[in-house]
């Protein structure tokens, strides 16, 4: 029998999650099926992901027209498709929740994208989502914008798990490591339990590549007459995701390392004393855009102790198929290998011969981001309303 690599990536202390969600594969027995034997432990939405999955397909249709005689709203149609699905997928991974002691056997679901810059907002629905769907494996995914990291704070110290989304700079991610610790610290202080709570960090791949990529492409194509400084534009080309990814994962490990010296880690050891999970990194948006590029290499150099890769249907199979799952010569998981080389990277960016400002590129990143999942919500919404017109009865 060929080795499934999915399964091998787990001995290595990383989790495989799917990045995709509908009710198709809930009904066909997919999801059952990738849960139970290919090593998926646990899932990943968002309004991108709704709206390839409601739009055109009649499988909604009954529940459409339940709501259409209902008197409901368009956007409470819209929640009761989605919350029906979430719960469905929620069940079918409530063993993983179990056996993996509340590490794994997540689904999670986005807030209204409308609402990422809004912090009262953002709280009152991770609020009612996690109420109303009413699965303890859930989690809240809330953007990491500045306004979204105090919601962040809030709903774990209410004990909602939560899925800190659309983070690309490294800094970006360090802040959403401390408002998780922040929001552990006041649900300690309250004197409620810490030790179910769990929270990942997804961290953003692909899209920093792509970005970065057409910058350089830009600057090849106005014509580089010196041979030395086109190989330094193009041995930047599809290196700094990896690179920024790695650099984060060391900033994860000093802030949950025991540091004898009394600093900011003892804060983390004294929660973990108390029973608190890690907040791990996850990689998002891990499907390789440039066919030039390997397919799995979002994952090949990004396996690694307590993280997780979330990855899209294609990539799951590609995985499956021709991961190259193993350590290097001397020891180290592929995460923590090159590590030096990855600093320098990120450095050579400065070099004015390259002239690419990261934390500019981390910016448009985020607010395309966010447009990315506020147009397919919108579009969503749209279509669903033509579709209760031709349901609704005359």
């Amino acid at each position: 029998m060929a080795t499934n690599h999915l399964l091998k990536i787990k001995e290595y202390g990383q989790s495989i999650w799917m990045d995709n969600l509908s009710r198709d594969i809930i009904q066909s027995g997919e999801l059952r099926d990738l849960v139970e034997n290919q090593g998926i432990a646990g899932i990943t939405s968002n309004p991108a992901i709704f709206e390839k999955a409601i739009v055109g397909n009649v499988i909604y249709d009954a529940d459409i027209e339940a709501g259409v005689r209902a008197g409901l709203p368009t956007y409470k149609i819209y929640e009761s498709l989605i919350f029906a699905d979430i719960r469905s997928a929620c069940d079918i991974l409530r063993p993983v929740y179990e056996s993996s002691n509340y590490l794994d056997g997540y689904v999670s679901i986005e807030v209204p994208p409308t609402i990422a810059h809004d912090t009262q907002a953002t709280i009152a629905e991770a609020r009612r989502y996690f109420q109303e769907i009413g699965r303890e494996n859930l989690m809240i995914k809330i953007p990491g914008t500045e306004a979204g990291l105090p919601a962040v704070e809030q709903a774990i110290s209410e004990g909602i798990n939560v899925n800190i989304t659309l983070l690309f700079s490294v800094e970006s991610y360090v802040n959403t490591a401390w408002a998780y610790i922040r929001g552990l610290e006041k649900r300690l202080q309250e004197g409620k339990d810490i030790s179910k709570i769990a929270s990942v960090a997804s961290f953003f791949l692909s899209r920093i590549d792509n970005n970065i990529d057409a910058k350089i492409d830009a600057k090849l194509k106005k014509g580089v007459d010196d041979i030395n400084l086109e190989a330094k534009l193009r041995a930047v080309q599809g290196k700094v995701a990896i690179a920024n990814a790695k650099i984060a994962y060391q900033e994860y490990k000093k802030i949950i390392e025991s540091d004898a010296s009394g600093g900011q880690s003892q804060r983390w050891q004294a929660l973990a004393a108390k029973g608190a999970k890690v907040q791990r990194l996850l990689w998002a948006s891990t499907s390789t855009k440039n066919p030039n590029y390997s397919d799995v290499m979002y994952v090949d150099e990004l396996i690694g102790k307590d993280t997780v890769n979330t990855l899209p249907p294609t990539t799951i199979k590609a995985c499956a198929d021709h991961c190259n799952v193993g350590v290097g010569e001397d020891g180290r998981h592929p995460i923590e290998t090159d590590v030096d080389e990855a600093y320098k990277l990120i450095e050579n960016l400065k070099d004015p011969d390259i002239n690419i400002n990261l934390d500019t590129v981390m910016d448009e990143l985020l607010t395309e981001g966010i447009d990315k999942f506020i147009q397919p919500f919108q579009s969503l919404m749209n279509s669903l309303e033509e579709k209760i017109k031709v349901l609704s009865p005359v």
